[in-house]
């Protein structure tokens, strides 16, 4: 019996270290590219797709159920009147702009949050 409770509090420790280690490196993603040997965070609005759903429906480059967030930076310039639009876009959900497929709603997304977001989308665009 104490063997096995030996073995069992050795294993908690051992999965605890685990689990610290991979929280300090999600608190420091840095990346290095292998060109200029430039140190970067990653962007705070990419982070948040990324925990989304949004995945499911778009990609980075390629057109799924909707739009490649390429082409939609290509559609729109990237000035507050536009990032508030599809924030809002975002939070409410809407049809018509790239189909007939409705893009649901994302109600307890934050506005600052589903800004960063649309930042990030309009960085896309190609110079």
């Amino acid at each position: 019996m104490k063997k096995t409770f030996l073995i069992l509090g050795a294993v908690v420790i051992f999965m605890a270290s685990f689990s610290k280690a991979d929280l300090a490196k999600e608190k420091t993603v840095v990346a290095t590219t292998t060109t200029n040997h430039v140190a970067f965070q990653s962007n705070p609005g990419e982070k948040l797709i990324n925990k989304s759903d949004c995945l499911g429906c778009h990609n980075k480059t390629n057109k799924i159920i909707g739009p490649a967030y390429v082409d939609i930076a290509k559609k729109y310039p990237a000035t507050e009147k536009n990032i508030d639009m599809l924030a809002d876009k975002i939070i409410k959900g809407g049809t018509g702009v790239w189909g007939n497929m409705p893009m649901s709603a994302h109600a307890t997304l934050k506005k600052d949050d589903a800004k960063l977001m649309v930042k990030y989308i309009l960085s896309l665009k190609k110079k």
